[in-house]
């Protein structure tokens, strides 16, 4: 197995999710870090400059509402 393939099927441990439910900071930052890349792709979007031409550009905005989304549901997580 390729270390790109053993990246994509990592997951985050059981017991960095359950420390970010209880509003480890260090742990929050932890899944955060693994979702960047995913939260990143939801987040692009592709604008037409004046001669049409298309550029992708993340969306700032919409990426700090997910991560703050994967962060309120990551404190409403109930581990027991």
């Amino acid at each position: 197995m390729n270390e790109t393939t053993q990246r994509k099927n990592r997951l985050v441990p059981y017991e960095t999710i359950v420390a970010a439910s209880e509003g480890d900071i260090e742990a929050i930052g932890a899944v955060l870090d693994h979702y960047t890349g995913y939260i990143t792709t939801l987040s692009t979007r592709v604008l037409f400059d004046e001669y049409g031409n298309p550029h992708a550009c993340v969306d700032e905005d919409l990426r700090r509402r997910i991560e703050a989304k994967l962060v309120a549901k990551l404190l409403l997580f109930n581990a027991s």
